[in-house]
């Protein structure tokens, strides 16, 4: 009888994790046999669960809609899975923090005693990598309220902040009017949201980060478009013209590179901005612990630097090109320390 239940709340855990299941892959996810998957549906149904069957070739088992899963259906894995994603999920959103901490505590309280253990058997500690590049936290009432936008396909009117996240006033040099725009997809990159959206002034698709609007929702719906592009995840990453802002570094420079900005901006980390000059060139600004950290980053575009600033940076170009020199030097062949 144990392992039925176990089996069984293992079943309703696959259907409430993807849209629809062939009976026979349930089968093979459960290592029983189809006849089985059938009585243990059967037993579920009994249970007030509506499993849907859908006929033909592509048919299967669907839990209904509107249906909310027990909290408790997890197993080893999906446990593990929780507790590792709730302690080392990115701080994006201002005040979840806490929040996170008191669902995992939440959770552990509720679990059955063996899946208590998985999660508890992993408790870490999140260091920053200054590699994340990492972002200002976003409210968390305009994050839901873009993305409700989204899901329910409904008009945004949008104002721009700061990038202290202040709000420019009518009259101050950097007050944009607001824009009215549809709201198609929140995309998560390098620590940052962004929303694809098309704007409905000048008819353009554009990339803005979340935590740069002000939205106000509308009770306006629109109908789908096309989306730009084949792949969303390049239009996002080659999107110079995101909305991005320099990150705080104890170093900060730019220079001009002999590439397309939507080239740079694909490549770019997160934290520098790309400023379109013409169809070959661009200005990137960046920042690093150090001036020839700067350096370094420009070297990997491979590609002609020039316009340099400030003079610090143009400094440390020259000392990594004297060392490099040396590097490359020809020596004693027979040393191996030598480059060649």
């Amino acid at each position: 009888m144990a392992s039925t239940s176990r089996r069984a709340l293992r079943l309703l855990s696959l259907l409430g994790s993807r849209r629809q299941w062939p009976l026979r892959e349930l089968a093979t996810r459960l290592d029983v046999s189809e006849r089985t998957v059938r009585r243990d549906i059967e037993t579920l149904r009994q249970l007030d669960y509506p499993i849907t069957t859908i006929h033909g070739p592509d048919g299967g088992y669907r839990l209904g809609a509107g249906h909310t899963l027990p909290p408790l259906l997890f197993d080893d894995d999906q446990a593990l899975a929780v507790a590792v994603a709730l302690q080392t999920a990115p701080s994006t959103v201002f005040g979840l923090g806490d929040d996170t901490a008191r669902a995992l505590a939440a959770l552990e309280r509720v679990m059955p005693a063996p899946l208590r253990a998985s999660m508890q058997s992993l408790r870490l500690t999140r260091l920053q990598n200054y590699w994340e590049f990492p972002a200002p936290p976003i409210d968390s009432t305009a994050l839901t309220a873009v993305g409700a936008a989204v899901r329910h396909r409904r008009v945004l009117v949008t104002e721009t902040l700061r990038a202290d996240g202040s709000r420019p006033e009518p009259g101050d040099d950097d007050f944009l009017p607001a824009r009215r725009i549809e709201p198609h997809h929140l995309v998560v990159w390098a620590g940052r949201w962004y929303l694809v959206a098309y704007d409905l002034a000048d008819h353009e698709w554009r990339v803005r980060r979340v935590d740069r609007l002000h939205p106000r929702p509308t009770t306006h719906r629109f109908t789908a478009r096309e989306l730009p592009g084949e792949d969303l995840a390049q239009f996002v990453m080659r999107s110079h013209d995101r909305g991005d802002t320099p990150a705080a570094w104890p170093c900060t420079g730019s220079a001009r590179l002999d590439l397309p900005a939507d080239v740079v901006a694909r490549w770019a980390p997160g934290g520098s901005v790309v400023e379109h000059l013409d169809a070959n060139h661009c200005r990137l600004t960046l920042g690093a612990w150090s001036w020839a950290g700067i350096a370094g980053i420009l070297a990997t575009f491979d590609a002609e630097l020039s316009d340099l600033r400030p003079p610090e940076l143009v400094q440390a170009g020259r000392r990594l090109a004297r060392r490099w020199a040396t590097m490359t030097e020809t020596g004693d062949s027979d040393d191996p320390t030598r480059l060649s």
